[in-house]
């Protein structure tokens, strides 16, 4: 079984292999797509990534709950965060990612959670001081990160997904 990959706005139809939620900085960095750097090292992987980056986002969406493609967009991100059997949160030093921080705040406590903070991100003390005190898995590289979640993917007991109303 390959891996699959649902990209935002679109649902996840099949719920039999682990849903990797890929949250994180959505800004360009210097190694290009992390995303899609962990996909391509996860490609033969029994797992679903749910991709938040839209591919109809344009500079006329405003973050406003007025603007209906953004409260869908968010809906799709918060209804997938807490449905997703693991949370991937990458941090880069090309951002402080607020959006990223308030996910990983929301989340660490689930259990499902493995965060990237690479060297040079500004905040990252703060990151790996909440990992340690809340036992999420904390590691410095996108290599590490992809050898971390193909372990926890091979785990039976990742599938315990909860809350996948959509």
């Amino acid at each position: 079984m390959e891996a699959t990959v649902i990209q935002a706005p679109d649902r996840p139809n099949d719920m039999t292999k682990p849903l990797v939620f890929l949250a994180g900085t959505t800004t360009p960095t210097p190694e290009g797509d992390w995303r899609q750097n962990l996909i391509d090292r996860l490609s033969h992987c029994a797992a679903t990534f749910l991709n938040p980056c839209n591919r109809n986002w344009d500079s006329t969406w405003t973050e406003d709950s007025s603007d209906a493609r953004w409260v869908e967009q968010i809906k799709w991100e918060l209804d997938l965060l807490e449905g997703a059997d693991v949370v991937v949160v990458m941090f880069h030093e090309s951002t402080l990612a607020p959006i990223s921080m308030l996910e990983l705040g929301i989340h660490i406590r689930s259990g499902k959670v493995i965060v990237c903070a690479m060297p040079g991100y500004a905040k990252r003390g703060n990151v790996e001081a909440v990992c340690a005190r809340y036992a999420g898995e904390f590691v410095t590289s996108e290599e590490e990160l992809a050898r971390v979640l193909e372990k926890r993917l091979r785990d039976e007991s990742v599938l315990g997904r909860s809350g996948m109303d959509g």
